[in-house]
């Protein structure tokens, strides 16, 4: 459940706001038990994953490093070999 759910900190280009909502979405709905909210908590869930959005949007323009911006490309592949190689 929570795929979508992937370090976006210190990469060149920086995380989009799509990628962020997706992570916090996944992050909401596992914390939730839920996929998809009843009617009546509808309303509540997609305001707390646009209020933490915000505060992660927030947190990640914030944070410090002095390591170099990581290449997407570069760990997307990085990721790819390690799931093809899992031992």
């Amino acid at each position: 459940m929570c795929r979508n759910i992937r370090p976006l900190f210190n990469y060149d280009p920086p995380a989009t706001d799509e990628e962020i909502y997706a992570s916090v979405l996944q992050f909401v709905r596992k914390i939730s038990g839920s996929s998809f909210p009843s009617k009546v908590n509808e309303k509540l869930f997609y305001e707390t994953v646009i209020s933490v959005s915000g505060q992660i949007t927030a947190m990640l323009e914030s944070l410090q490093t002095s390591a170099p911006p990581k290449n997407r490309e570069v760990e997307r592949e990085r990721a790819r070999q390690r799931n093809l190689n899992p031992h």
